[in-house]
This record gives C-alpha cells, sequence and structure tokens, in this order.
C-alpha cells in the first residue's frame, strides 16, 4: 500500500535537526490513525522496544511508570500476564510471542545459571522475533542493529576483560563470528560492511560524539534502503526511525553520556561475575 499524501506532507528530516513539530509520541499516534492495519502493526513492531522497557519495569513492580511510548498500558500488561499465568499457549494479538517465551523462561533454572541479564535475554529474543518480519525491510533494519550492537559490545568486552560469549546477543552469522574469533577484526572482514567505521567509532573517547557517529551509520543506512521506496510503508519507518534518534539526543548531555556507559559496564562485570 502507498501513502502518497502523508508522505508527502512530512518534513525532510536532517541530523542536525533539533527541533519537530510533533513529539514522537503524537507522530505514533497521528500515522497509527492513517495505516492500514497491516502496516500498523508493523510500526507497533518498531515501538515494542519500549513495550520489553515497560514489561521489565511491570514485573518487578505492578505501580512502576511505565514509558507512554510503549504500545500497551498498565491495564493490558496485567491482562496478558494473568493471560500467560492461566494459559500455557496464550492466544491474543497484543501479546508478541516472544514476550511469552521471556516470561516463561526468565526465571527456570538452566536460564539462572547462564548468567544474563534480563535485560540481553529479552533484547535478543526481541531481535530474534524481529528479523522474522514479513516485511523485508524491517528484517535488514532489526539484523543491521544487531550486528552493530554486538560488534560494540564485543569491543568493549575485549577492552576490559569481559567473557562475550554472554554478552553477544543473537546467532545470526556476524554473532557466531564474534563469538568463536579471536581475530582483530572479529572474524568479520568480508561479513559485516560497516566492520571498519564502527571499529574506528569504538576508539573514540568521546562518548556522546560516539554515539552519534553511530546514529549517523543508521541514518545513512536509512537512506540509501529507503531510497528506492517514495510512498511505501519503508519511508515511514525511515521517517519514525529518524525521528526517535533527534529526540532522543535533545536531552543528552556529555555527563549523561558518560554515566550511561559507566551503567553498561557495571551492568557488564555483574553479569561476567554472576556467570562465574
Amino acid at each position: 500500500m502507498n501513502y502518497y499524501c502523508l508522505i508527502a506532507g512530512l518534513p525532510d528530516l536532517q541530523p542536525e535537526d533539533n527541533k519537530s513539530t510533533l513529539s514522537l509520541i503524537e507522530l505514533k499516534n497521528e500515522l497509527m490513525d492513517q495505516l492500514s492495519d497491516a502496516d500498523a502493526q508493523l510500526l507497533r513492531l518498531l515501538f515494542a522496544k519500549f513495550d520489553n522497557e515497560n514489561w521489565l519495569r511491570f514485573l518487578k513492580n505492578k505501580d512502576a511508570a511505565l514509558n507512554p511510548l510503549g504500545n500497551l498500558k498498565s491495564e493490558h500488561l496485567n491482562q496478558l500476564l494473568a493471560l500467560m499465568q492461566e494459559f500455557e499457549h496464550p492466544q491474543d494479538i497484543r501479546l508478541l510471542s516472544y514476550i511469552h517465551t521471556f516470561y516463561s523462561n526468565v526465571n527456570n533454572e538452566k536460564f539462572l545459571t547462564e548468567g544474563i541479564s534480563h535485560e540481553d535475554y529479552l533484547s535478543g529474543l526481541y531481535y530474534e522475533y524481529a528479523m522474522r518480519s514479513k516485511n523485508e525491510f524491517l528484517q535488514a533494519w532489526f539484523e543491521f542493529n544487531l550486528n552493530i550492537n554486538n560488534l560494540l559490545t564485543a569491543v568493549t568486552c575485549r577492552k576490559h576483560g569481559f567473557d562475550l560469549k554472554a554478552l553477544v546477543l543473537g546467532n545470526n552469522e556476524v554473532a557466531m563470528a564474534i563469538k568463536s574469533s579471536n581475530a582483530r577484526d572479529f572474524g568479520l572482514t568480508g561479513i559485516f560492511d560497516q566492520l571498519d567505521p564502527v571499529l574506528r567509532i569504538a576508539d573514540d573517547t568521546n562518548l556522546l560524539e560516539r554515539e552519534k557517529k553511530i546514529d549517523a551509520i543508521k541514518w545513512n543506512w536509512l537512506d540509501e534502503h529507503t531510497f528506492f521506496h517514495y510512498f511505501s510503508i519503508e519511508k515511514i519507518f525511515a521517517f519514525v526511525l529518524k525521528s526517535e534518534m533527534l529526540d532522543r539526543w535533545k536531552p543528552l548531555s556529555i555527563e549523561k553520556g558518560t554515566q550511561i556507559f559507566r551503567e553498561m559496564l557495571v551492568g557488564m562485570k555483574e553479569e561476567v561475575k554472576f556467570e562465574e
């Protein structure tokens, strides 16, 4: 399905933009009202990462404040949790299958002995689910992000002496190469096109600049992969993803970037200690 009027009315976003006419929540709501049911469901997949965040909060504290960007409200989480508790194979269009997998496995003995954080386990399931999407653009986007994140994680693990096998997510070609290689390039030469730029960025000591450079790579990827999608849903996906990048940068400072990185390192250390 094509969205001629909708896409023609979207502004041309630039990486340096620091103002937007709509918040990300407003944009999401506006788009949901104009997309077909099938395309709206695909858009929800992009926002499901906020549902992941909310599920983790909710399972710890039923009264926790939720990220409003998620697709599910507190009452929905309560309903779906009750459904998972009552049925072995719950059926509800709002309940994505990987959430049930997470809930079923997260407290079993095998999971507890593997030393994987709940956040990493859920993220891995989310990527795996999204990479099976019927939309080829979304498949490629999620795999591209997984590869970048895994490579950055692997570089950090080597620098700080962590066991990367416990922290690299997924089992695609890039993940398996990273887990099994001791080479400087993690065995990714000829496999991952963005290997060299990502490795250069990983050495940047300015944490905010590093994140911005990674987003620049993602931004360029979106441009390249939607160049011939003039009025299709892929153009809308790219607009949403770019808007999210711009929205994410608004509140960040160098101090905040340093804090985020330190928290990430602490989390890695705790997972490695737990595994040992």
